[in-house]
């Protein structure tokens, strides 16, 4: 299949996630509101690109539906054999308090094993290093490095975050009845409820440490 651009790796992503926990197709507004698209011009751009390249179908008889039609992966692949990947690793992210930015220029590459990291090929995915404290008790430190897939998120998830503009990673909640906020998993630091916006960049799938 012809390869996608970073931005239809994240439309596909979108729709996998939004198919495995809805069980229907998005509508074109949850779509547009999802990427913050203008209109849903924008929408029907992508998902036009998406079933050129093969990845999506027409249901037929509606004539704004679409299914999946391709996730690539490979049901035959032995469970013991690799699947290497090579993911960009973008700059730090902060475990502490929410910072204003965080950077999106590529640092380096780093690959790995996409089956082991349970990674989908078809969703974007990316490295954070790790600057701060407030997820020591789930394991994560100062100076790691965490993968990250682009993925609607889950009660209890880790996630990276933009809250009210300002990124951090820190584990998703959402309770029936509440609105979700983020928990550091760190006594000394407070969790995050946002004002205006929680907006999740991605779930962290796995973790890399220098020894």
């Amino acid at each position: 299949m012809e390869e996608l651009t970073l931005r239809q790796q994240e439309v596909l992503g979108f729709l996998q996630c939004y198919m495995r926990d809805e069980r229907t197709w998005p509508s074109f507004r949850e779509i547009e509101a999802h990427f913050g698209f203008k209109s849903t011009n924008a929408v029907m751009g992508h998902l036009k690109a998406l079933e050129r390249k093969g990845y999506i179908s027409r249901v037929p008889g509606q004539a704004r539906t679409f299914r999946i039609t391709s996730d690539l992966a490979d049901e035959s692949r032995p469970p013991e054999s690799l699947d290497v990947v090579e993911i960009p690793v973008y700059g730090a992210i902060a475990a502490g308090f929410a910072e204003a930015e965080m950077a999106e220029n590529e640092i380096g590459r780093i690959q790995i094993d996409a089956r082991t990291a349970g990674l989908t090929r078809t969703r974007r995915s990316f490295a954070l290093r790790v600057r701060g404290e407030s997820m020591v008790d789930a394991g994560i430190f100062d100076g790691d490095t965490v993968i990250v897939e682009q993925a609607l998120p889950r009660d209890g998830d880790i996630v990276a975050a933009l809250i009210d503009r300002e990124t951090t990673l820190k584990r998703f909640v959402s309770k029936p009845g509440r609105s979700p906020y983020l928990k550091a998993e760190n006594r000394a630091f407070p969790s995050l409820y946002p004002v205006s916006e929680l907006v999740i960049q991605g779930v962290v799938k796995a973790l890399v440490r220098q020894l």
